[in-house]
């Protein structure tokens, strides 16, 4: 019998999966888990949701596939909810993107196509992508250290993590020193050529680190004074996951370019795009075009998720349960000294793991995600494994006696660990 871990590229787990339902999968053993990563943090509708499938069934006996120099209906229905749901200023979509890193490069590639400018500044523990240019944008020295450098005009900066502040400063008078210091790295890091800032508005593979909501307002008003685009990355934030459509909504900003991806597909449905205002959107499209983007049967997809989201009463939930959760969730840090700080927004929250002295403890972080398996639970940690924050971000359409449920097992697992 083949062993398949003898013949694919990359680790697997033990675990065979078979199905998946709602905010559960099920494995070869009938045992069931809760995800609360929902799955590569895409499943914004859980598993094998029957409104988005049947939309895909009905179009795949239309058309599955069409060059995207041709309109087609699911593509043009796409573009208009996008333009209708995102900031005021945002009024042009670029669909023929196939994921969220190619989606990231196609957006910066508009504003030093734009601006004539070539600088890139971006967080230090910013997860931007797996190309070649949003890896060496990232932040995570241990990512680029096998390869060539691989995007010279990159710039890192400190990012907005209050708990940790880089600066030693507290968030009630610290003056935004984070937004403040980003003139002195233009003026002495830069080539004095920045074209854009690119920024996760919470950090999704870093942390969970949120940003007061000053720290926005405070940005946009740099990138305004210094010439350069604000790119708001909503891979992980944008439809609903913070309670809001956009995290620009909830920080109450207006990026000049947005990207989107992950739970724009709903059901694990491979979709993505740049949004833009209209003034980075002269670009060729032969400069960032991909046979894969644009996908007619993806799009319909996409445009069922839109319509579920945007359904009365749906955000509410998003910010009920994750409420929920938050409260439960800092109730275990009264008892779990390990627990140093727990931070997010609606469905979006982090929890960092420390050691007796408050340091980081990656391997108890990592200990605490293996032993959740045991408990039914699926926890995601940050930095690949290599930080100290576990992530919990189920599917939005999780219920309050599910989020009670998903509570009550993080509470045997941490116990378990203390």
């Amino acid at each position: 019998m083949r062993n398949i871990t003898d013949n694919i590229y990359y680790h697997v787990d033990d675990v065979l999966m078979e199905r998946g339902e709602g905010i559960k999968i099920i494995d070869s053993k009938g045992r069931e888990y809760i995800d609360c990563a929902s799955a590569t943090f895409n499943l914004s509708l859980g598993y094998s949701n029957k409104e988005v499938i049947d939309a895909v069934k009905e179009q795949a006996d239309r058309l599955i596939h069409a060059t995207s120099s041709f309109q087609t209906s699911p593509i043009n229905e796409l573009v208009g909810k996008l333009v209708d749901i995102t900031p005021a200023n945002i009024t042009k979509v670029h669909p023929k993107v196939s994921g969220g890193s190619v989606a990231n490069e196609g957006a910066i590639k508009m504003a030093q196509y734009t601006t004539g400018k070539r600088d890139v500044i971006s967080l230090f523990r910013s997860h931007l992508g797996q190309t070649y240019m949003t890896m060496g944008l990232s932040g995570n020295s241990f990512r680029k250290e096998p390869f060539p450098v691989s995007c010279s005009t990159g710039i890192q900066i400190p990012d907005p993590y209050c708990y940790r502040c880089f600066y030693k400063q507290k968030p009630e008078n610290c003056g935004m020193l984070c937004v403040e210091r980003i003139h002195d790295f233009i003026e002495y890091a830069s080539s004095g050529q920045v074209a854009c800032i690119i920024v996760e508005p919470i950090s999704g593979n870093g942390g969970n680190v949120v940003p007061p909501k000053e720290y926005f307002t405070a940005l946009k008003k740099l990138c305004d004074e210094e010439g350069m685009a604000l790119i708001l990355d909503e891979i992980q934030t944008g439809f609903g996951r913070t309670g809001k459509m956009f995290a620009a909504d909830y920080y109450e900003v207006q990026p000049n370019i947005m990207t989107v991806a992950k739970g724009l597909g709903g059901t694990g449905f491979q979709v993505a795009a740049i949004l833009t205002e209209e003034k980075y959107a002269g670009m060729d499209s032969h400069h960032h075009s991909f046979t894969y983007g644009a996908n007619v049967m993806a799009a319909a997809a996409a445009c069922k998720t839109l319509d579920i989201i945007t359904r009365p009463g749906f955000l509410d939930n998003v910010t009920l349960t994750g409420d929920y959760i938050m409260r439960r969730v800092k109730k275990m840090q009264e008892r779990y000294p390990f627990i140093g700080d727990v931070r997010g927004v609606g469905l979006m929250i982090g929890v960092e793991i420390v050691d007796i002295e408050g340091k980081p403890d990656t391997p108890l972080t990592n200990k605490i995600a293996k032993n959740a398996m045991n408990y039914g639970l699926i926890l995601r940690t940050s930095r690949y494994g290599y930080g100290n924050v576990f992530k919990i971000r189920p599917p939005l359409i999780i219920t309050l006696q599910e989020a009670e449920e998903l509570c009550d097992r993080l509470e045997k697992v941490l116990e378990e660990t203390k």
